[in-house]
């Protein structure tokens, strides 16, 4: 009985934050829309509008998806036009390469894999088609210039009209390097042209072939001549998600390659980085201290870590985080370790999702309450701290709570859809593989809406199955059907439930006549028992490593 009270006390907590979390997104959204439209994000203080990244109604692709994930449909829809009708790629401004391809090309190609979901009418030959897939390959070629390099390490920004100015620095971070695959290895899986992951792969390639002897890299390089400019090497700023799609990428591809480069990485990260479960930054060549130093973007660590399944590493890094965020009721940006306080002019909250990411994840992992105490500490700091007449402002000085005339888009594309998903557990998000659509497309059968989601940086879910669903090589061609055989013939066991549809003209869904015969019985069988593996597409020893609830590597599978 206790444990039934503890349980429903649990479920109501969730209900209520859900809800608060809802209408901290529909303040800030709608305030876009009536202070800012169509710059790229609000400005809460004057509510006003401001472009920032390229001028693409930045805050209205980042916040796409998130509306699904809450629910709205018809506002989906009505976005999808927008953005058909508004968003042109053809204009004389330089855009960060990174950026660009994290929020725009992520935001696209995310909501053109849940565009069926959402109801929208998509054309023949779906998800190997469609406007907004055509949006994300238009804006990623836009950033294939950059890739032009001797190293095939990519230039941080290029024109969208002229391309790679004459003078641009050759000197890019890290992470705006190794923070490609997941969106082009997408893309190239999704049009056929392998174009985008092969520049991915070979600037991956290019970092990790230019790492220390002690297995380090460091924060900035010149992509012409690979030399390292900025030497201190740590899992935060500049650096981060380099680390991150090289396990996203891993996942996503199930690529044993990319996962071993990440797990040699790591070795070398906990031998000389890692010093009570907290992470300091280090000389890349020597591995002595450089910055005793937590920066606010590392606390996406935990979440990486417990996509590996090195889950109680993950949450004693987690704790110690924690304990910053109780402290400022934030992360600041950066913060001094030894001395336990901010860093001068480092003192700032731009409301960062990256604690919030980390949680979710780990609830997943464990269920662990404490979990959740930090998504109720995050709403009620953001509610009470940054939130104005306008939307959300970003905290300038956690110290005196002085506010800053800017909201990111990342705020409603990541921070809110976190949060929303940690205190929502039924979510089609986390769907565990047993309920699934499958999808008649020009080259056959496949699987989508199975769950196991990888989110890139910028918090925009690709739906890994869709990767098998455009394969136009016939050596290549449809692991999906031995994967269709093996749910035909578990009919004794009646564990799964699916739809089948087609993209041709939209009509009712056929049912699996095991479905069939199991309603005239009286019967609709939904079971949440499954096998993990038989969602393993395609089917590979390293596959069998990969749990689709919470994409976690096990080692004792």
């Amino acid at each position: 009985a206790g444990r039934g009270r503890a349980v429903a006390g649990l479920s109501g907590l969730c209900l209520c934050l859900r809800e608060r979390v809802r209408a901290m997104f529909y303040h800030a959204y709608e305030h876009y829309l009536e202070s800012a439209f169509p710059y790229d994000e609000l400005r809460p203080l004057t509510c006003d509008g401001q472009d920032t990244w390229g001028s693409f109604s930045l805050t209205l692709i980042d916040a796409l998806d998130t509306l699904l994930i809450l629910g709205n449909v018809s506002e989906f829809q009505r976005v999808v036009d927008v953005l058909q009708e508004r968003v042109d790629f053809d204009i004389d401004v330089n855009a960060s390469v990174f950026e660009t391809n994290i929020r725009v090309v992520g935001g696209l190609l995310s909501a053109h894999l849940l565009s069926k979901k959402a109801g929208v009418e998509v054309e023949a030959g779906w998800p190997c088609s469609g406007p907004l897939l055509r949006m994300a390959e238009e804006a990623a070629r836009k950033l294939l210039p950059a890739f032009q390099t001797p190293t095939g390490m990519p230039y941080g920004t290029v024109n969208l009209l002229h391309g790679v100015n004459p003078g641009e620095t050759p000197v890019t971070c890290t992470a705006g390097i190794g923070t490609f695959i997941v969106e082009f290895a997408t893309l190239s899986h999704l049009t056929g042209d392998p174009v985008f992951e092969d520049v991915a792969r070979k600037a991956l390639k290019a970092l990790w072939k230019n790492r220390s002897d002690i297995g380090l890299v460091g924060n900035h390089i010149d992509v012409v001549t690979a030399k390292w400019v900025a030497q201190d090497a740590g899992i935060g700023a500049g650096v981060d998600s380099y680390f991150e799609y090289l396990v996203k990428g891993a996942i996503l591809l199930q690529d044993k390659e990319l996962m071993s480069m990440f797990l040699e990485y790591n070795e070398a990260i906990k031998n000389y980085t890692k010093f009570d479960d907290w992470y300091l930054w280090v000389q890349m060549y020597k591995g002595t201290v450089s910055m005793p130093v937590f920066q606010s973007l590392e606390a996406y660590w935990p979440g990486l870590q417990s996509l590996i399944g090195d889950v109680d590493n993950a949450m004693r890094t987690f704790l110690n985080y924690y304990t910053v965020w109780k402290q400022f009721g934030g992360l600041p940006e950066f913060y001094n370790i030894p001395q336990g306080y901010t860093v001068d002019k480092r003192e700032g909250y731009p409301l960062r999702p990256e604690l919030i990411e980390s949680a979710m994840y780990l609830y997943r992992a464990t269920r662990d309450p404490t979990l959740l105490e930090l998504g109720r500490d995050a709403v009620e700091s953001i509610e009470k701290i940054s939130k104005v007449d306008c939307g959300f402002a970003t905290i300038k000085d956690l110290r005196d709570h002085r506010l800053d005339n800017r909201m990111e888009s990342f705020f409603l594309a990541e921070t809110v859809k976190y949060l929303y998903l940690l205190f929502d557990p039924d979510n089609f998000i986390h769907n565990d593989g047993s309920v699934f659509d499958v999808v008649i497309t020009p080259y056959g059968e496949c699987i989508l809406n199975a769950g196991g989601y990888v989110f890139n940086t910028e918090a925009h879910p690709i739906d890994p199955a869709a990767l098998h669903c455009c394969r136009k090589r016939k050596e290549e061609q449809w692991e999906v059907e031995d994967l269709m055989r093996e749910f035909y013939s578990l009919k004794r066991n009646k564990k799964f439930t699916f739809k089948r549809s087609s993209n041709h003209g939209g009509g009712e869904s056929a049912k699996d006549p095991e479905d069939i015969s199991s309603e005239k019985g009286g019967e609709k069988r939904n079971s949440k028992k499954r096998s993990h593996s038989l969602l393993s597409c395609p089917s590979q020893s390293f596959n069998s490593k990969l749990a689709v609830l919470g994409q976690v590597f096990l080692d004792n599978t």
